[in-house]
């Protein structure tokens, strides 16, 4: 479950690992790049790129809540996809959208959405997703001053007492990566997860990275992320550039995004972002 999915119970809504390759769009990439130059491309306003974002828009997926720094996981993709696309960063427009009414169904005023969210068979129903440019990881938190708050690897965390939600990859990820020595304590609410935590029923609470950063920033004083465990194949999370449904540009935007991978860019804004900053180290 990421972050966005904990908008049910707020109302709010990595890995230095390669980004793994997301779930195909359903839209036939162009036959040639020059179909993908900037005057050949299906914009709401011709010449522009209009990007959307919920507001506030949070750290550190974009920074001081102005997504037209470039600063933040998420400002610095949607700005790096523009570059690819023939677009100076003038050219790019930001505009406002809540997250939920994002991928419901309709016409939409912007050129895609760039906002955490994930890529499910329910809301391809109604909006159409790029290929992922973010495969969401597992992120373990602890309170500070705690024997586990302090713990550099995978194996450091076998002895303690794990609580996280039923029916998550973070279950999964707990079974198949961590192992523990205790059975994991298994909620049916992610807020009972986050309260056994925050009583001390638990050493640790295991959630998706982008729920961590909210958790600890807004919902558990005094804790931190310890770090975040190895990206799996199997049962990978993806966010995804969200358009319009049916809107061709979707396949330029899979072009440019694979030019981001393939240099190496993509893996460098996650370390920049989304590790060396946010203090979300890799586990190992």
């Amino acid at each position: 479950m990421a972050r966005r999915s904990l908008l049910v119970l707020t109302g709010l809504a990595l890995t230095v690992a390669a980004t793994a390759c997301a779930p195909k769009s359903n839209t036939t990439a162009p036959t040639a790049t020059a179909s993908c130059t900037k005057d050949k491309l299906h914009l709401s306003t011709p010449g522009k790129l209009t990007v959307a974002i919920d507001n506030p828009a949070f750290e550190p997926w974009f920074k001081n809540n102005k997504p037209s720094n470039g600063r933040g996981y998420e400002s610095a993709v949607a700005y790096a996809v523009a570059d690819k696309l023939g677009f100076a960063k003038t050219d790019v427009t930001w505009t406002t959208e809540s997250f939920d009414a994002s991928y419901a169904p309709g016409p939409k005023k912007f050129d895609f959405d760039i906002n955490q969210i994930l890529v499910t068979p329910a809301r391809a129903k109604a909006v159409t997703f790029s290929d992922g440019y973010y495969d969401v990881q597992q992120g373990v938190i602890a309170l500070n001053g705690t024997k586990f708050a302090h713990a550099t690897s995978i194996a450091g965390l076998k002895d303690a007492r794990i609580a996280v939600q039923v029916g998550t990859t973070a279950l999964s990820a707990v079974q198949k990566q961590i192992q523990p020595a205790h059975q994991p304590q298994v909620f049916s609410d992610q807020i009972d997860a986050i309260n056994a935590l925050k009583n001390k029923q638990a050493d640790v609470l295991v959630v998706d990275v982008p729920t961590a950063f909210y958790v600890t920033a807004a919902q558990v004083q005094n804790s931190k992320i310890v770090g975040q465990l190895p990206g799996s194949a199997s049962g990978t999370e993806q966010f995804g550039l969200l358009l319009e449904q049916g809107n061709p540009l979707v396949s330029c935007l899979n072009v440019a995004l694979g030019k981001v991978k393939d240099s190496g860019e993509l893996t460098q804004l996650q370390t920049q972002w989304l590790s060396a900053s946010a203090g979300a180290p890799l586990l190992k």
